[in-house]
């Protein structure tokens, strides 16, 4: 087996059969995947390397031969000889804020072992169905290997939030709270609210003190600075992926006044959100 250089602005993953190589986002970090089933994700949309063994040189991925299957999917072959290895490669992207708050939480490189996973049969499965739907590209493959990718990648994260100590401290762990967790979501699924530290403590049957300690305690942050935070966030997301105009993008997100909402914005990202949107 060979060796392949990518770079992606998203969230590359790929699993493996019968070899043994290795995923790198950099010279410094690395997973290896080691069995049929193993998976790993390089979530930070660095370039990374695939490769049979440690110390290899990487061809270029546009130089590689490739089999165009459809827009979307491709077969690549390369390699010098070695023992037959097939890898399945694709690019996962997350559209939510919330999510893009997980993913800067996680480590340059995850890794996770089919072998030591009690799921090793159906990751295993899912996998040659996903390679065997690419290849045929029956009527509705790509939905189907778009569900099996969304199963895998979350399964991978559900693993590193289960076995990893980084996991187990901050927002993450604030988020698996029962009562702060509970207090994350209402604000996330409605931000336009007017939430209040009683209101947040009477919907989550908690007092207002154990509210605020608890979030002080996993988030380092107040609710309601936390709150701010999240309808700018918002706001930033929508002026870049939408086109609804300032005041409508201000009202979506919780403030009663455009004039509020741009002051808001510009302290926390530096430019008010007009010029801010003509920036990206």
């Amino acid at each position: 087996m060979g060796t392949c250089s990518t770079a992606h602005e998203r969230l590359p993953h790929a699993s493996c059969s019968d070899v043994r190589p290795v995923l790198a986002s950099s010279r410094r970090n690395s997973g290896q995947i080691d069995a049929a089933g193993d998976l790993a994700l390089v979530p930070h949309g660095r370039g990374h390397q695939l490769a049979s063994g440690s110390g290899m040189e990487g061809a270029k991925l546009f130089d590689l031969p490739r089999v165009q299957l459809s827009e979307r999917y491709e077969i690549l072959k390369l390699g010098g000889g070695g023992t037959p290895s097939t890898a399945v490669c694709g690019v996962f992207q997350f559209d939510h804020p919330a999510a893009h708050q997980l993913v800067a939480l996680l480590p340059k490189v995850l890794a996770v072992e089919a072998w030591n996973s009690p799921h090793m049969e159906w990751i295993q499965s899912t996998l040659r169905m996903m390679a065997a739907e690419a290849r045929e590209l029956r009527p509705g493959g790509e939905t189907v290997i778009t569900r099996l990718a969304d199963i895998l990648v979350i399964h991978a994260i559900r693993s590193w939030i289960a076995q990893d100590p980084a996991a187990q401290t901050g927002w993450l762990a604030g988020a698996r709270d029962p009562g702060i967790g509970q207090a994350l979501a209402l604000m996330h699924a409605e931000p336009a609210s007017q939430w209040t530290i009683a209101n947040l403590a009477r919907r989550t049957g908690m007092s207002r003190t154990r509210l605020a300690e608890r979030f002080h305690y996993f988030l380092d942050d107040s609710p309601m600075a936390y709150l701010t935070k999240w309808r700018l966030k918002l706001g930033a997301e929508m002026l870049t992926s939408g086109e609804e105009s300032v005041a409508q993008v201000a009202a979506t997100v919780g403030y009663g006044s455009e004039a509020t909402f741009n002051r808001a914005f510009k302290r926390e990202y530096g430019l008010p959100p007009a010029k801010y949107r003509r920036q990206r």
